[in-house]
Parts: structure tokens; sequence; C-alpha cells
């Protein structure tokens, strides 16, 4: 189960692209800037919507489509290319999204005062992330999302100290996640889901320490969950969910502090279940099913648990199911299926609303919505 994307997340985006850039000009980009941008048009192909059909003339700052310039420098300072949006010109055109084949250009990397490259969710653009994207020192948001990009993550993309978003989700990059990755000192957004990147989280990923969203979920990733995580004080989501992840859930992530959704759903972890993951105050969405987790469901929910969705399924868990789960304040979705989970089922909320699909295919559970305990 993929997290839903979160309106924290679009305001990060709209925020940090305003304060980098202004959206009109009075004046023409310089001659060395529109020429870098021709050489990136030259090498994209966009034939139903005709956004490049402003892409004339001298004032590029003021009246080509999706480009805007730092009004003290006159320099190219963002490109904003959404092939899914509301924008009046896809909106125009009757089409639900666009679509834009070809490649990004290198030549992109010639505008050396880029704050904000936005081209995403145009389904066709393929070819890898040219890698002297990391030579722009005033980089902040970075969104690839949604094309058909190949090859790798730049292995210097640690260099971009100023980036706050890096997203390439939903594409198909290889290879592993950079070890200079945890140097970005100012990363607040990190999607990397739907790839296809294998091997290990960087040991030190913790040091990500303004990361807010960690979505790796639906790629190769393999090896354990790092210790350091559990430290990241302001991180709220992290999806690892259909990994190759093994090992034991660390018992740190039950200390996050605003660690508000978790999925580590379908890789191969074992062990049990941290009792301070369950009694996370702040923790609403846990998903730790298709995995081997063995042991007892720590009984050590109260007054303050409040979980929308809590997915305990496809495991080893044996013994009871918690009591303390009637203290609850709220649970929304249940499922402790297909577990060795044996005696009754315990009367009251959630209970007393949940479906007998939430504890079948155990080994002698009762009561409940399941066959009354003999």
């Amino acid at each position: 189960m993929a997290p839903p994307c979160f309106l924290s997340t679009v305001a990060v985006v709209l925020v940090l692209a305003v304060a980098a850039t202004s959206t009109y000009g009075a004046f023409g980009c310089s001659a060395s800037d529109r020429a870098a941008l021709l050489a990136f048009k030259s090498a994209l192909s966009e034939p139903y919507l005709g956004i490049f059909s402003s892409w004339t003339g001298d004032a590029c700052c003021s009246r080509w489509y999706g480009v805007s310039c730092d009004p003290t420098t006159g320099r190219v300072a963002d490109i904003s290319l959404r092939g899914e949006s509301e924008d009046p010109i896809l909106a125009g055109s009757g089409r639900s999204g666009g679509l834009m084949s070809g490649r990004i250009s290198p030549e992109v990397c010639r505008l050396d005062r880029l704050a904000t490259l936005i081209l995403a969710d145009w389904k066709h653009i393929s070819g890898p992330i040219p890698p002297c994207l990391t030579s722009l020192p005033f980089l902040r948001i970075l969104d690839l999302v949604g094309n058909r990009l190949t090859g790798t993550i730049p292995a210097d993309i640690g260099r971009l100290s100023r980036l706050a978003v890096l997203n390439v989700a939903d594409n198909q990059i290889s290879g592993h996640i950079p070890a200079s990755l945890p140097a970005l000192s100012s990363l607040m957004h990190l999607d990397l889901s739907n790839n296809q990147i294998s091997g290990p989280i960087p040991h030190d990923f913790g040091n990500l320490r303004m990361l807010s969203r960690a979505l790796l979920g639906r790629n190769r990733i393999s090896g354990t969950i790092p210790a350091s995580v559990g430290y990241m004080t302001r991180l709220a989501d992290l999806d690892l969910a259909e990994n190759r992840i093994s090992g034991e859930i660390p018992a740190t992530l039950g200390s996050m502090p605003v660690l508000s959704s978790l999925y580590l759903d379908s890789n191969r972890l074992t062990g049990q279940i941290p009792a301070a993951l369950l009694r996370s105050r702040g923790l609403g969405i846990l998903n730790l099913s298709r995995n081997g987790i063995e042991g007892e469901i720590p009984d050590v929910f109260g007054s303050r648990s409040y979980y929308t969705a809590l997915d305990l399924s496809h495991n080893r868990l044996r013994g009871s199911v918690p009591k303390t789960l009637v203290t609850a304040a709220y649970v929304g979705h249940l499922d402790l299926s297909h577990n060795h989970l044996c005696g009754p089922i315990p009367a009251g909320s959630p209970f007393d609303h949940l479906e007998a699909a939430s504890f079948t295919n155990n080994d002698c559970l009762c009561g409940g919505p399941l066959p009354v305990c003999k």
C-alpha cells in the first residue's frame, strides 16, 4: 500500500519555487541562457499541446512557457514543465495529460543559476539523468517524476547542498542509492519510488536531518534498515514497501517524534515487532504485512493510540490479540489475518466494527466476527 500524496509536499514545492524565482521579468534572458534553453528544447518533442510554440524571440524570461528568471540578475532560474496539471494550456487541449518524448539534454547544465527543474509526468522522456546536473550550485527542486528515465542517480548528487526536493519516482532508474545522498543537508522531500533501484540504504541515511518524506517503495532495495533512520527528528512519512529488505525492525523507529506513516510491507523482515513502535503516539498508519515477523504482538496500546490503518497480516505472529487495543482512541482498519494467533478476540471497539477477513487464516482465533469460542 503506497502512502497518499500530501498537500504539504505541494506546498513545499510552491514555496521554494516562489522564493527562488520570479514568474515574469521585463527583460530577455542572456544570449547564453537562451542558447541553452533552445538546446534543451531541441532534445524534446511535444506534438500535441504546442507548449514550446512560445519559445521564440528574445523575451524568454517573460513569454516562454514554463520559464522564469531571477529579476535581479536576469538569469534563468526556473524551468517548470509538468505534463499532468490544471494549467490552462493542458485544460484547453482537452487532454488529461501530455505526452513528451526525447531526452534531457546536458545543455541544460549551462543554466548555472537554475534553481528549479521540473520535467514531470510526460510518460515518454527517456535516457539518463545528466550527471552534470550536480554542478548546478543553486538547484533546489529536481522533479523528474513520471517519465521513462534510465541509468542511475548521479553518484555525486550530494554536491547539491541547496537541494530540497528530489523526485525521480515512476521511472526505470537502476543502480544503487548514491553513497553521497545523505550529504544533502537541505533535502526535505525524497521520492525514489517505483524504479529498479537495488543495493542497500546508506548506513548514514539518518544524516538527512531536514527530511520529512522518504519514499523508496517498489524498488529492489536490499540489506537492512539503518538504525540511523530512527534519529531523523523531522521524518513524518517513511515508505520502504515492496523491496527486498531483511533483518529486524530497528527499535529506534518507535522513538521518532513526528513519524505518522510507516510502510514496510512486502519485504523479508524477521524478528519481533518492537514494543516502542506500537506504543508510538504519532504513528497513524503502520503496515508490516507480508514479511517473516515472529513472536507476539506487544500488548502496549493505550488512550493515545490512533491508527487509521494497522496491518500485521501475512507474518508468523503467535499468541493472542492484544487486549489493550480496546483502550485505543481509534483503530480504523485492522488486519491480523494469515498469522498463527490463537484465543478469543476481545470484545468492544474496534473489534465490533471489523469483519471476519481481519482475522482469518490464524490457528485458533474465535469470537467477535468469527465463530464463538467453544
